[in-house]
């Protein structure tokens, strides 16, 4: 039974969901859903800072942002903005126990959270509702559920994350227009889950003598900065570097304008799926069937199978949904010419 209809729709819900980038792009294509099903419904999303970077452009949402750093007078902050407003439906589509507490000063008649196989870190006790979990694996699946249980029919999802013109004419400036354009981005949040950086400079040199224009992002990060430098002085060519030098909207941008992705298990591999940009993911510690990129997951290149059963010896689907492996350097097993053979597969090369 769903919590309100097209008849009744709720006249306002609060969306509590404040990273990381991947996930923030996944909820997107629920909360848009949403809004096209209950375009009247006001909708209020909590989110962290540096995600709002990516969003703020789109549309029809009241964004309040939360900086972690700011501790517990950013949470007192919080809850005294949203003081005088009262929800239909709290949506708390993070299980960390920060986002628990941040909910704790939202009033809301329904607080929603995760289902018994996917909820962590005692979010049970902070909400009232709990959705049914979901058969597929994906996180995106997860976050569907809590559609479903407002009673929002979900069919083909879309993301429109509302890039500016202004920043793809300024990101111009590292394309090719007369060739085929590949970004690499070799970084994700934790050193142990990023590629090789001599084989994305096998790759970025093989894309070059194919006359393909060969680019490289990153976040301004001192490690970013310093492995994208590698690749680069690794490469028989000087490929175009944006690491460093973009803001979120603007990586976006160039996401979109690009022919192909490269990137391990990352923001970007989401930004990329979110703009329909034919990205291939790099995976070996978190089920690629879990975190993928949702409409791509025939791109994914990915050693965490055979390593699940050498680690526990039993397939993943016997395993808790969120198992992590923890074998070392697992990602040097895939092999340049298994990301050659794929680039050829989706017609790159």
């Amino acid at each position: 039974m769903s919590l309100f209809s097209s008849q009744q729709p709720p006249e306002s819900l609060c969306i509590l969901r404040l990273s990381a980038i991947g996930d923030v792009c996944n909820v997107l294509a629920v909360v848009q859903q949403i809004q096209r099903y209950w375009p009247q419904t006001e909708i209020t999303w909590i989110i962290g800072k540096v995600e709002y970077q990516l969003l703020q452009h789109v549309n029809g949402i009241n964004f309040v942002i939360y900086d972690k750093k700011s501790g517990w007078k950013g949470i007192w902050n919080l809850w005294k903005s949203l003081k005088r407003k009262k929800f239909d439906a709290l949506l708390n589509m993070q299980t960390a126990i920060r986002a628990s507490i941040l909910s704790l000063g939202i009033k809301a008649k329904y607080k929603i959270g995760f289902g018994k196989k996917r909820s962590r870190e005692w979010q049970s006790l902070f909400v009232n509702q709990q959705i049914s979990d979901p058969e597929q694996l994906h996180v995106l699946d997860g976050f569907i559920e809590f559609a479903k249980f407002l009673g929002v029919p979900v069919n083909n999802l879309s993301w429109d994350l509302a890039t500016q013109e202004a920043d793809k004419e300024k990101m111009k400036v590292y394309l090719n227009p007369k060739c085929k354009n590949l970004l690499i981005s070799p970084c994700s949040s934790k050193a142990e889950k990023d590629w090789l950086p001599e084989r994305y400079a096998e790759i970025a040199n093989l894309a070059h003598q194919q006359q393909i224009n060969v680019i490289f992002c990153g976040s301004p990060s001192s490690r970013e900065m310093k492995t994208v430098q590698q690749i680069i002085d690794s490469c028989n060519f000087i490929p175009k570097n944006a690491c460093g030098k973009t803001t979120l909207q603007e990586l976006t941008a160039l996401i979109s304008l690009v022919d192909l992705v490269i990137a391990p298990d990352s923001g970007p591999l989401h930004i990329a799926n979110a703009q329909k940009t034919t990205v291939i993911g790099l995976y070996a510690y978190h089920n690629p069937l879990r975190t993928g990129a949702y409409c791509q997951l025939q791109n994914i290149i990915s050693v965490y199978e055979q390593n699940v059963i050498k680690e526990f010896n039993k397939p993943s689907i016997e395993l808790p949904w969120a198992t992590k492996l923890k074998g070392k350097n697992l990602m040097a097993q895939i092999q340049t010419q298994d990301v050659i053979y794929k680039m050829k597969q989706i017609g790159f090369l």
